[in-house]
C-alpha cells in the first residue's frame, strides 16, 4: 500500500490515509487501497476500527479534483460509483468504525467521515461540501448522509452555499459528537475505541446492524430486525457469560473479556 497505513492494535485497529502532501485526497488508487485494506482486517481479533488521516491540517481534504477535471459523463459515473462502493463498505462494516476528523474533511472527506458510525474531530477541523463551487454535485453520498445526520434543512443549506463549517458548528449541529484538541484526538479515539472492543462483539455488531437497517424501514420492521438480532444473542456464549456474572452476588471471579467474534 502506498497511501494507507495499518495498524492493529490489541483488539482495535487504527487505519490511516496517507497522502500528506496531497492533503490526504481521495484517487482512484488510495480509493482502490482503502477498500483493500478494509477486506484484509481480521474480524476476528478486530472489534473496532478508527480511520484517521496523516498529519495535522487534513483528515481528507476532498476527491482529487485533478482527476477529476477531465472525466467524460460516463467516467464520473464511474468515478462516483468507486467512491460509493467503498463508503458504503465502512458503513456496513461488520464492526463500528471512527471517524478521527484532523483538520480539512471537504467534499469526499466529509462523505468519508459521515459514512463511519461515530465522528470526533479536532479544534482545527473543518467540513465542508463544497462541490457546488467546482460545478458538480457531491458523489459520495453527501447529498444523501449528510441529510440523515443533520435533517435536510441544514444539509441543503450547506450543500447548496458550498460553505464550510468549523469544528464548533459541526459539533453544535450534531455532525459531530466531541471536538478535542490536535493532541488528544488520536488518543480519545483509540480509548473509544478500546472500550468499544471490551464489550461483546456479536452483540456490538447486531447493534450496528439493528440501527442501520431500522433507519431505512418503518417502525413496525425496524422493531422486528431488532427482536430477530436481540433473540440471536441468546445462543451466544458472551450472553450466557455476561448474565451469569452479572446474577453471581459474591462476584468472586474478575470480569473476564468477552470471547465470541
Amino acid at each position: 500500500m502506498d497511501y494507507i497505513l495499518y495498524e492493529q492494535k490489541g483488539n482495535y485497529a487504527v487505519l490511516t490515509i496517507n497522502r500528506e502532501k496531497a492533503l490526504n485526497a481521495l484517487n482512484s488508487q488510495v480509493l482502490e487501497e482503502l477498500d483493500g485494506t478494509l477486506d484484509a482486517v481480521d474480524l476476528s481479533q478486530v472489534r473496532c476500527l478508527v480511520i484517521t488521516g496523516a498529519g495535522a491540517k487534513s483528515f481528507v481534504a476532498g476527491a482529487d479534483i485533478g482527476e477529476m477535471s477531465t472525466l467524460t459523463k460516463e467516467e464520473g459515473e464511474a468515478f462516483g460509483k468507486k467512491g460509493n462502493d467503498v463508503m458504503r463498505k465502512i458503513e456496513t462494516f461488520p464492526i463500528p468504525v471512527i471517524a478521527a476528523v484532523n483538520g480539512f474533511a471537504l467534499g469526499g472527506g466529509c462523505e468519508l467521515s459521515m459514512s463511519c458510525d461515530i465522528r470526533i474531530c479536532s479544534d482545527n477541523a473543518v467540513f465542508g461540501q463544497p462541490e457546488v463551487g467546482l460545478g458538480i454535485t457531491p458523489g459520495f453520498g453527501g447529498t444523501q448522509r449528510l441529510a440523515r445526520l443533520i435533517g435536510a434543512g441544514m444539509a441543503k443549506q450547506l450543500i447548496y452555499t458550498a460553505r464550510n463549517i468549523k469544528a464548533d458548528e459541526a459539533y453544535r449541529i450534531g455532525l459531530v459528537n466531541g471536538v478535542y484538541s490536535q493532541e488528544e484526538l488520536l488518543p480519545a479515539a483509540e480509548k473509544m475505541a478500546s472500550t468499544i472492543a471490551k464489550n461483546a462483539p456479536i452483540a456490538v455488531r447486531n447493534c450496528k446492524k439493528a440501527i442501520n437497517e431500522g433507519l431505512d424501514a418503518d417502525m413496525e420492521e425496524a422493531l422486528v430486525i431488532e427482536e430477530k438480532l436481540f433473540g440471536g444473542c441468546f445462543e451466544t456464549e458472551d450472553q450466557k457469560y455476561g448474565m451469569a456474572f452479572f446474577l453471581d452476588k459474591n462476584k468472586e471471579k474478575v470480569k473476564e473479556p468477552f470471547r465470541n467474534c
